[in-house]
């Protein structure tokens, strides 16, 4: 079912969830002012971001719009280059939404935006296999659950996957990391041994957070859904 512009739009859905679940949304020009604090990274195709208490994805759809925005500039003319891009930029964006219903949208406002995007920019729909692998990349990137107790609505702890890619080779390399590890920082000069860089950390911040829960081998990132 296709997210309305109503819906995208309005800041109070109900003043019973405001009053439950303190729940308003940031509206675009807002969103947009804040963003631009720090447009530079938002125009990175690989920089990541994370939404702690996502909603319905305001912030996140601003900044898909602007990461496929550089994803046009640098690869509208190569198709293969621009797929693979288009995938990592996607990749790179994260959220943690308390609600059922506002994650279930959200994912859902990401991948109708991406299409859009997609048909606009290369006049032609994406292949089923890079639609997969989008829907895909969503349901593992915006997590339903509490950012505050670090736990999933079904109890699990918050789970992030890290997707390197491989230049333009096309594989992908994943690795998971607990929300409550990743938070678990501490400052050196230099990593200890069987330390990891922080996966969302700022930009030469000498982080380091523990081994990954899990890793997995390379694969091609249209594959990835192959991984469940």
């Amino acid at each position: 079912m296709k997210v309305t512009d109503d819906q995208q739009e309005k800041q109070v859905v109900s003043k019973q969830r405001v009053a439950d679940h303190g729940e308003v949304y940031t509206a675009k020009r807002e969103v947009n002012a804040m963003l631009d604090l720090v447009k530079e990274e938002t125009e990175r195709i690989d920089s990541r971001f994370l939404e702690p208490a996502c909603g319905t994805g305001n912030f996140l759809v601003e900044i898909l719009n602007r990461k496929m925005e550089a994803v046009r500039k640098q690869f509208a003319k190569n198709r293969y280059e621009y797929d693979l891009a288009s995938a990592q930029a996607v990749s790179s964006m994260y959220g943690v939404e308390l609600l059922p219903d506002n994650t279930a949208i959200c994912r859902q406002r990401l991948f109708e935006l991406f299409l859009d995007i997609y048909q606009q920019q290369q006049h032609a729909e994406a292949a089923d296999e890079l639609k997969n692998c989008i829907q895909y990349l969503l349901r593992k990137n915006i997590l339903c659950g509490d950012a505050l107790t670090m736990l999933q609505n079904d109890g699990q702890p918050i789970t992030f996957c890290e997707w390197t890619f491989i230049g333009i080779s096309g594989k992908v390399k994943r690795r998971d990391f607990e929300l409550s590890e990743l938070l678990k920082n501490v400052e050196y000069d230099k990593p200890k041994p069987g330390e990891q860089g922080n996966l969302f950390a700022d930009t030469g911040e000498p982080t380091f957070v523990h081994l990954p829960k899990r890793e997995y081998p390379l694969t091609d990132y249209l594959k990835l859904p192959d991984y469940d």
